[in-house]
């Protein structure tokens, strides 16, 4: 049972019931009665109502209860992959052209025998890193600076591994002056035909240009909780029916959860969370992130550069579903 005060302080309504169970669980469990054979079969019933109900839960949610996962605030970021998986990390600052953003870490390091550069979106924990990073909104800097990192792997022959997690590109007046749409557009050029193996994964949220602008690549996966839209639900519903209070109804029409992404072939792999969410054991979601990176470096490592771009190319050209009319028949 992978809970604490610490979760139950940040726990959604829909977690209430397992959480008061556990409450229980803890209870009996520290007392100085625990050993006891009717304790110890109390226990052993609680635990098992816990499971059941735990996998209950989890097994019916909502598109928008995802998103909320997604956005948990104990929910693991890029950067914790990073200290979990990335051995010998280097990071690498700047644009070259104006700044640093912090809403992107760009660096070198090791994963599983792989040397390979890292591409990650940053939010932040506390509120002064929330704040440096701008909430893991990425500036146009940020995205250059991915830009310039990226080039530089293909000199040097890294694969190339990015985690998404932002709820979008940076919207200010600023942003926009400096080339925001224009960053993003060139790196998702420069990334289709970059001669490098290339791994995407969103972590939590993978939201609009925010999560494009580091987004192409031959392989493509999501956490279970995590999601991948145009825009977030809430300003879906602003747009929509003014009314950001139907975002849960404007994520069931958007098709955002990873399943959704899988099944319209926009993804390739859903990445399995522990039971409850990442956050109840990022060590376990390190794990699974770990064997789906590993197998696939694995594999795109060991093709010809031509043939993996040629299944770059085929790869996006299948994305999305189009019809053809009939041609004419000419009239006697």
């Amino acid at each position: 049972m992978a809970s604490n005060a610490r979760h139950d302080r940040f726990a959604y309504d829909f977690e209430q019931p397992i959480l008061e169970l556990e409450k229980q669980i803890r209870a009996l469990s520290e007392g100085d009665d625990a050993d006891q054979p009717e304790v110890a079969a109390k226990l052993e019933a609680l635990e098992a109502e816990h499971r059941r109900l735990l996998e209950e839960t989890f097994a019916n949610l909502t598109a928008y209860q995802r998103v909320r996962l997604a956005r948990h605030p104990l929910r693991p970021h890029p950067m914790d992959y990073i200290d979990m998986l990335v051995t010998d990390f280097a990071e690498l600052h700047g644009d070259r052209r104006f700044g640093d953003d912090p809403a992107i870490v760009t660096g070198l390091g090791r994963l599983e025998g792989h040397r390979l550069l890292v591409i990650a979106q940053r939010k932040g924990k506390e509120t002064r890193e929330k704040m440096a990073a701008n909430f893991g909104m990425p500036q146009p800097e940020g995205y250059r600076k991915a830009l310039q990192k990226m080039r530089l792997a293909e000199k040097f022959g890294l694969p190339v591994l990015c985690l998404i997690d932002t709820p979008g590109a940076a919207p200010a007046v600023g942003a926009e002056e400096r080339g925001q749409a224009m960053a993003i557009a060139e790196n998702i050029f420069t990334m289709a035909g970059l001669r490098v193996p290339i791994v995407v994964l969103v972590t939590g949220e993978g939201c609009s240009g925010g999560a494009l602008g580091i987004g192409v690549g031959d392989r493509f996966a999501m956490l279970e909780n995590a999601y991948y839209g145009v825009i977030s639900p809430e300003g879906c519903a602003a747009i929509l029916w003014k009314d950001g209070a139907r975002a849960p109804e404007a994520a069931d029409v958007m098709k955002l959860t990873a399943a959704d992404m899988l099944e319209a072939g926009i993804i390739d792999t859903v990445i399995a969370e522990p039971l409850g969410g990442a956050h109840r054991d990022p060590h376990q979601t390190a794990r699974n992130v770990e064997a789906y990176l590993t197998a696939a470096f694995d594999e795109l490592t060991a093709l010809p550069i031509d043939d993996l771009l040629e299944q770059r190319y085929r790869r996006y050209r299948a994305i999305g579903v189009y019809t053809e009319p009939s041609p004419a028949t000419p009239e006697p």
